[in-house]
């Protein structure tokens, strides 16, 4: 063993010399470590010479990602001290009994676990640097190949995943208590002796063990549904127990308790303990120690990437500090401070990624397309109504960016009916004038089909500057190939002026002879790649998103950091008010009473379910069977169509097509008709189950209705009780401004993506929370601050800050 401990000493004495410049052998260090690693193991003697062999294979591992000369020497210099501590062992008698590395009186060894349990974890390791975090975690002692394989599945997969794998929640188990002062539902912990421990079996033939624990005060009874736990407590043993005190025949009980021996340091009991996301295959006290452990060993000596006037100026918690807290908190203050920390890192590193992407694709070359006011007059006459003031502000700030020689990229965000597609066709308007063509991507084929008659429709009226007519085409999945191939080739061509499409846009076969302007509808329901790739079918084209959620401002300045933003936020004259009523399920019968009502009179409507089939853990409508119901018990008389999900294109389009031309007199439909369906006739529409949507989808449905001259009526039919389901269907009734719903929304459902697994392009937020708007302002402000002074954080000072919003970021953002 002493030669495989000389060669790395040679190796990192010239390392040294180098100027720990990671070449000391060919392939770096990390390389060095795997053939080190099968020489030096094959001879160690003792489980502590093993934990140390481990310990420096994972820093030769995690070399190479340290960028700071003073970090790597730094790390070689513990490699060599723990190399020593091994070959001082090994020059040791066999007799003598061999210490552990760094003991610590707080983490003794834990006990003894069934043969098929991994091996033990490392002991607290109290210099263990960073230098390793993106090791892989089989380099952690106790994680083998098999228990690896269980983490992936969490997302675990390097130190730094561990490091960052965040509770979910917290047990609070630091009340201590004797047993005389236990009262029946609290959640506390308790001191005692074990007195008295048995295993009997239930009538299914699971074992039981039962317990008997005693203090000075009295005695409670603790049970487990763990064999094993007949071997961990014997009589007499002192432990520690946490959990929730019931009561059985009369007496106190704890079932299924926490517990650890009383000379431990508290992992399990005794404090705030965390509770992480799970996997099948790994315990919950497996995993919370090998993260304790993890924690005390790495994060004393974290390198913290934020610069030190940031966290001066915000008063933030050290990094290895906030990482410590946010796993085992010794306080719920700084548990608090903790989660602000990583809470701001989070909207930090967004909002430099934004800030990137803008300044890169505002530096590209792009193709001015200016319009004069004559060329904009001409499309102002075509309309058969007057644009309204914003309107008109949003497109001057339009034509403004497109005539510039920089590609524009701007977000249209307006609510439902506030005339987004008429400025997008203005902006189209002036990109053919020039000579350009121009696309707009939607993300159904009904949406796409509704597009382009209305289109056709405005375009019809004016004449391209070449004297002829404007030409339009509509490019969708559903398209027979031997039309689509003539349609690649008139786009090609330059034949078509403006295409309407669906994602099949994006294909490898389409080609543009001059794209000047992309229009993206609907953006959030596109990946960033979808978008990423019609960008890249022109030569830098200027870009306009629309969105119809309205999100509050603050929001929209984090999540579309990277675009300039117009907002309609009016509606043109004429839209029908829409009136909303929410309704008990026994008065059910109220609601269809009026739709006949309303059909009688020439109108049409909506009735919106919100599953597909009926499922045995819901009692929610389901649209098949609701149909089937409404066709035969309710409505016998009256023609009822069927939309869903499930079905083919082609069926989706044969249903709205009949619907829309009046041959249907209601649309049984699931949440698929959320945007997309134009039907002037439509004046009622009815919501089951109204309490399960949220807010943003209630009011894209309730848009549906109120588009034609008929007064509009929505219904939501709901048995909400809660008080979060019980304001949202309130708000529905109050209010017809989709901002302020957005802003309600906001407050309501607090924690976790606004946009629900619908908002593409952001990294995960793991402990940031959007409806924090003054950690999201006071990172935002940062961000700017630093980006004024470092945009490519190419100093020395913020590389690793630079390395670490590369990670954040890693597979995610919209620039082409």
């Amino acid at each position: 063993m002493s030669d495989a401990f000389d060669r790395l000493k040679k190796v990192l004495a010239l390392e040294r010399r180098q100027g720990f410049r990671n070449r000391a052998v060919i392939g770096g260090l990390d390389k060095f470590a795997a053939r080190w690693e099968a020489d030096v193991l094959a001879e160690v003697k003792t489980p502590e010479q093993r934990e140390q062999v481990q310990a420096i294979v994972a820093l030769l591992m995690g070399y190479p990602t340290l960028e700071s000369p003073v970090a790597r020497e730094r790390v070689i210099d513990d490699i060599l001290a723990r190399a020593q501590r091994v070959m001082e062992a090994e020059a040791r008698p066999s007799a003598e009994p061999v210490p552990a590395a760094a003991p610590q009186p707080t983490a003794p060894p834990p006990p003894k676990a069934p043969a098929e349990r991994p091996a033990r974890p490392p002991r607290k390791r109290p210099s263990e640097p960073a230098a390793g975090l993106d090791a892989p975690v089989t380099r952690l002692p106790g994680v083998g190949p098999r228990h690896a394989q269980r983490l992936a599945k969490l997302g675990i997969r390097t130190v730094r995943d561990l490091l960052w794998h965040f509770p979910r929640r917290y047990e609070d188990y630091s009340t201590l208590k004797t047993i005389d002062h236990l009262q029946v539902g609290e959640e506390c912990t308790i001191i005692g002796n074990v007195w008295d421990v048995q295993s009997r079996r239930s009538r299914s033939g699971r074992e039981i063990v039962q317990a008997i624990i005693g203090d000075s005060t009295g005695t409670i009874q603790a049970t487990w549904f763990n064999p094993y736990m007949i071997r961990q407590l014997k009589p007499g043993r002192a432990i520690v127990l946490s959990g929730k005190i019931d009561t059985y025949l009369g007496r106190l009980v704890l079932t299924n308790p926490e517990w650890e021996p009383l000379d431990r340091q508290f992992i399990h009991t005794g404090r705030l303990v965390p509770i992480y996301p799970m996997t099948q295959g790994v315990s919950a006290r497996w995993l919370r120690r090998l993260i304790k452990q993890t924690v005390d060993a790495w994060t004393p000596n974290i390198e913290d990437y934020l610069p030190d006037g940031v966290r001066e100026r915000q008063d933030l918690m050290p990094l290895g500090q906030a990482l410590a807290q946010i796993h085992f908190p010794d306080n719920w203050d700084l548990l608090e401070q903790a989660r602000r920390r990583l809470s701001f890192d989070e909207f930090f590193f967004i909002q430099l990624g934004m800030l990137r992407q803008r300044h890169r694709w505002q530096h590209q070359p792009g193709r001015p397309l200016p319009a004069n006011a004559e060329v904009m007059e001409r499309f102002r006459e075509a309309l058969p109504f007057q644009l309204t003031r914003a309107q008109e502000r949003a497109l001057r700030e339009i034509l403004e960016d497109m005539a510039q020689s920089r590609p524009m990229s701007r977000l249209l965000q307006g609510d439902v009916g506030s005339g987004k597609t008429a400025v997008a066709a203005a902006a189209m308007w002036a990109a053919i004038c020039n000579g350009a063509q121009a696309v707009l991507m939607a993300p159904t084929e009904i949406l796409a089909e509704q597009h382009y008659r209305g289109l056709s429709r405005l375009f019809e009226r004016l004449q391209h500057p070449e004297g002829r007519p404007v030409r339009l085409a509509l490019l969708t999945g559903s398209l027979p190939e031997g039309e689509k191939r003539q349609l690649h080739e008139a786009i090609a061509a330059g034949e078509v002026d403006i295409v309407i499409g669906t994602h099949a846009l994006i294909q490898e076969t389409v080609q543009f002879a001059s794209l000047g302007l992309a229009v993206i509808d609907e953006q959030h329901r596109f990946g960033v790649a979808q978008r990423a790739r019609l960008r890249q079918k022109g030569y830098n084209p200027h870009v306009l998103v629309m969105s119809a959620t309205p999100i509050p401002r603050t929001l929209a300045l984090t999540l579309y950091g990277d675009l300039d933003i117009s907002v309609l936020d009016e509606l043109p004259p004429g839209r029908q008010p829409i009136r909303t009523r929410w309704l008990r399920p026994l008065e059910r019968e109220r609601a269809y009473a009026f739709i006949r009502r309303q059909i009688e009179a020439g109108r049409q409507a909506f009735i919106i379910c919100p599953l597909v089939e009926e499922s045995e853990s819901s009692d929610a409508k389901a649209a098949i069977e609701e149909h089937r119901r409404l066709q035969e018990e309710v409505f016998p008389d009256l023609k009822l169509g069927l939309l869903h999900g499930r079905m083919k294109g082609e069926e989706k389009d044969a249903v709205m097509q009949a619907f829309s031309r009046g041959e249907l007199d209601i649309l049984v439909a699931t949440s698929v008709v959320e945007v997309g369906i134009d039907v002037p006739n439509a004046t009622v529409i009815l919501i089951e189950g109204a309490e399960r949507f949220g807010l943003a989808q209630l009011h894209q449905f309730r848009g549906r209705v109120g588009r034609g001259e008929h007064p509009s009526y929505c219904i939501l039919l709901s048995d909400a009780d809660s008080g979060d389901s019980e304001e949202r269907l309130k708000a529905m009734e109050q209010t017809q401004d989709g901002f302020i719903l957005a802003q309600k929304d906001l407050e309501l459902r607090g924690p976790g993506d606004f946009f629900g697994t619908r908002q593409s392009g952001l990294p995960p937020l793991h402990l940031a929370q959007l409806g924090d708007v003054r950690t999201l302002e006071a990172a935002r402000e940062e961000a700017k601050r630093l980006f004024a002074v470092d945009p490519e954080l190419s100093l020395p000072e913020h590389q690793l800050l630079r390395a670490q919003v590369a990670q954040f970021w890693h597979g995610h953002g919209d620039l082409s």
